[in-house]
Parts: C-alpha cells; structure tokens; sequence
C-alpha cells in the first residue's frame, strides 16, 4: 500500500470525525489470545489429519504461538487444554513461555474425552463420576494459579441423546452443585467463563445449551461467573450481535471464542464465511468500550482447529482478520449513527455501518504495524522466514492412522 493510500484514507476518516491516532492507539492495546491445540494436529470427528510441522508438543505449541505474536504483534498469551497440555513443571513451561515473550492464557479444563464421561461429566448421575469432574476443575484452577491465568474456561459436553434419558431439572442441579464448588476455589481476580454450545455431542437436550442457560448459572455463582460466546455454537441464523449487547448490558459478557461456521460448529477460520456478523459483534464490543457505564473485561481468544490449512500461517489469518474487523468498528461515525437512530434515519443509520464494513483499512494497519516494528504484512513475512520449512524438517509427521478430536 502506498503512502497516498494512507493519506487517502485519513482524510476519508477525518471528513467523519474519527481521530486516526485514537483509532491507532485503540488497535495498539488489541490483544487475542491463541489456542495450543491449534497448532497440534487435528481432524475431523472421523480422522486427524497429520502434517510435518504441526507440534508434537506445548513447548513446541509455545514455539509456533511465538511466530504468531512475533509477525502479528497482538497475541502475547497462549491457551492452554488439560490434560493436553499436562507437564511436569508449570513453572518451568511458565518460564519457557515468557523467554519467547508470551503469556500463558485461559486454562481449560477437558470434560469430554474420558470413557467415565459417556453419560456426562458434572451432570452425570454417578456421583463418582461427577467427583472425578469436579477435582479435574480444581486442578485446572490450580494449573492458572501457578502459571499466573486469571481465567478456567469450561465448555461442557454434558447433555442426553434420547427422551427419558436422564431427569433435566436433576441434572442442572447436579450443574450448578459442581460449579459453585469449584468457583469457591477460584481465588479473585480469577474468573469462571462459561461457554455453551446448542448441540453435539448430546442430540436431544444439552445442559448449556444457549447464553441464557450459561447467563443464569453465571448469576447463581458470582460477579467473577461470565458467559463465553463461541461463534460457532449457535442455530444458523442466530442474532450473535444482539446477545454480545445483552451480555455487555449485564456485565457478564467474559470472552469470545472467534471462529466461524457454515454449518454447525466447523471450526473455520474466523470471518472466512460472514464478514458482515463479524464486523456487527465487533461494534457492538466497541460500543461497549466507548460507554463509561460499562466494565469491559472481555477476554479475546482464537478456537479453530485448522485441519487442512497450515497451523501457523491460519493463525496469523485469524488474528489479522480480528483486527482489520475491530479496526473497521472503531471508525464507525458514532455521532452520525446516533442522530441517525433518533430520528429514525434507517436508511443512514444502516449506511453508517456499511460505511464502515466497506472501508479498506489495510493502510491504515501497515502504518499501524511499521510503527509497532512490524512487517507490513505479517503473512508474507512469515512465509519468507522460512521457519514452518526448517521445523517441518525438524519435526517430521505422525502417523497418518490418528484419529479423534484435536490434542487426542
């Protein structure tokens, strides 16, 4: 992009009253953390998919997290998945992670791929099962507290397959029984984000199965209890924006899991199928940071499983995609949206927003990026490194006969 791009752009920019450098210095302080498994091998339900390169394990997941931040420059912490990522010494992984500049991120605890889980986890009938949940969460919060994570994000694949099953009520009870006793465990500032998911694997009822039923048990626990949206754990035509602005309202609004979707939960690459539903979520999360009625403390995290992409390289995608996307928020013309939706200006108040959606803001983030010390394209830059070639080589490949869900 050239200078006159830029120039172009900024005075495009102030012709609506939006201060470059404010936007600039927003953008500065953006901050999306990165999953470990994605960067593992990883597959479909039917088989993974291995690839030369893909780390074996979380100290090379911390490796490949560190070419993300490096080129991107806006994603210093890394989530990790027990037991996927089990070590012997946190403090050790915790020291490993900082000498590369990152952070070790939200800890989430694995209730799901146990044999013992066939019936569900903290829902389960058998107390003994419920039990061994329980403690796996205490662990987890354990794991945060030595690696300094202020954040257990608990998807929970509790649910029944068929009518008569198991008693509803019985197992919300047996829900919200665990959860306040982990939460008692957590210590403050730590936070509990609750995600929830409207099917699969339970096909006749879930226990979480919208932001309404993660919301009331969120109430039930405490201030420190907030909803997760995952993008891609809703029914298609599902209005996301409208519940991010009601969680905001509540104050219970406590982190993403970006992705996106066709179908059901597929793990896409984010904003690679809707654009659009992106850049609405993401003005409503700016409208929430420009009201100083609301405590924004939103946690920003990556969930995709890159079955057939290159890990690292479609981590830079999403993570660039976030931020293009908040960048075109954050020049929404606020002042003309608002006169706009008070005098019921539809028309305007919806070219507003497309106004925004439809500006290239690309000069604006390379001048952005050479000012934090940046290539100007972080993608290109990667692939010149030549380090995916070097650690492909170093590496190898695991056997094409793998199967199950990522970090298996």
């Amino acid at each position: 992009m050239s200078a006159e791009a830029y120039r172009l752009l900024v005075e495009t920019l102030a012709s609506r009253g939006i201060d470059v450098e404010k936007v600039k210095a927003a953008l500065k302080k953006q901050r999306i953390e990165t999953p470990s498994w994605g960067y593992g091998d990883s597959g479909t339900r039917f088989k993974v998919f291995g690839q030369a390169g893909s780390a074996r394990n979380t100290y090379q997941k911390l490796d490949d997290a560190a070419q993300v931040q490096r080129y991107t420059g806006i994603a210093p912490s890394v989530a990790l998945h027990i037991p996927w990522d089990r070590v012997p010494d946190y403090g050790e992984l915790l020291a490993y992670a900082q000498s590369l500049g990152l952070e070790l991120g939200a800890i989430n605890p694995n209730l799901f791929q146990d044999d013992t889980y066939k019936l569900g986890s903290l829902c389960n009938p058998d107390g003994e099962v419920r039990r061994q949940a329980v403690e796996h969460i205490l662990e987890c919060v354990e794991i945060a507290e030595m690696v300094g994570s202020q954040v257990i994000s608990l998807w929970l694949a509790d649910g029944t397959n068929y009518p008569g099953q198991d008693d509803m009520r019985a197992r919300r009870r047996r829900l919200l029984d665990g959860l306040q006793e982990t939460y008692a465990a957590m210590p403050a500032p730590m936070r509990y984000l609750i995600e929830y998911k409207f099917f699969e694997p339970a096909f006749y009822h879930t226990d979480l199965g919208d932001w309404g039923m993660a919301l009331t048990m969120c109430q039930k626990l405490g201030d420190r209890a907030q909803v997760l949206v995952d993008l891609g754990h809703h029914p298609l035509g599902t209005n996301i924006e409208q519940i991010v602005a009601l969680l905001i309202d509540e104050g219970r609004l406590g982190g993403f899991h970006f992705n996106n979707k066709k179908y059901a939960d597929d793990d896409l690459t984010v904003g690679s199928v809707n654009p659009y539903e992106l850049f609405l979520i993401f003005n409503e999360l700016v409208a929430g940071e420009l009201d100083p009625s609301v405590d924004m403390n939103v946690a920003y995290m990556i969930d995709q499983s890159h079955n057939i992409k290159p890990k690292i390289e479609a981590t830079i995608q999403s993570v660039l995609v976030c931020q293009e996307t908040y960048a075109k928020a954050l020049i929404v013309d606020r002042a003309t949206l608002s006169a706009a939706r008070l005098n019921g200006d539809v028309v305007l108040a919806e070219e507003t927003l497309s106004d925004a959606f439809r500006t290239d803001v690309r000069p604006l983030l390379q001048v952005l990026r050479e000012e934090m010390g940046l290539a100007p394209d972080p993608l290109t830059a990667f692939r010149k490194s030549g380090y995916w070639e070097r650690v492909s080589a170093e590496r190898g490949r695991v056997s094409d006969s793998q199967s199950g869900y990522p970090g298996a």
